[in-house]
């Protein structure tokens, strides 16, 4: 089992649905049904820093993350299913966390 993280982009065709606190309700029980979540949330303003140099722009683009187990990419995919950010026309990226 791998660990993968849905990264929500601010992207949305739709921000009404994109937003909508009924949706992500349904959307978290549906996947702490599944018994494979393991947190999300909404990603905050921040800054990037570098030790040397000027450090490179901060992303605007995301949104929020989810982090889910499967058992490979294909198997993570299911967890767009009811995402309101992929319903919206909104990207979602979803990023393996290797165990390095």
């Amino acid at each position: 089992m791998n660990d993968y993280l849905l990264l929500m982009h601010s992207d949305a065709v739709d921000d009404h649905v994109a937003a909508d606190e009924g949706r992500w309700t349904a959307y978290f029980e549906k996947l702490r049904a599944s018994g494979l979540f393991d947190g999300g949330s909404s990603i905050g303003t921040g800054q990037c820093f570098r030790k040397a140099g000027p450090a490179a722009p901060l992303s605007d683009s995301l949104s929020g993350f989810v982090r889910v187990r499967a058992d490979d990419l294909e198997a993570a995919r299911h967890f767009l299913v009811g995402n309101p950010v992929y319903d919206a026309g909104g990207t979602v990226e979803i990023r393996e966390l290797p165990r390095d």
